[in-house]
């Protein structure tokens, strides 16, 4: 099974696992398919946010929640 970790780029979670642009979403990381494009890892994105390493950890477990039950 693939994780979503820190590392990996904003672009091929969406291309990869489109069921995970809703808890993009809902963490405040935007996407391509949200009319956004952004670019670099969720880890840039996430600190560009603002969001503190707690909310990083929950927001990861979400995202990897969602594309386990996809698969």
């Amino acid at each position: 099974m693939t994780t979503i970790d820190r590392n990996s780029l904003i672009e091929d979670i969406v291309i990869k696992y489109p069921e995970a642009v809703d808890p993009l979403m809902r963490h405040g990381i935007k996407c391509i398919e949200c009319g956004e494009p952004i670019w670099g890892t969720f880890g840039e994105a996430a600190d560009e946010k603002g969001l503190s390493d707690e909310k990083i950890e929950v927001a990861l477990k979400d995202i990897n929640n969602v594309i386990s039950d996809g698969q």
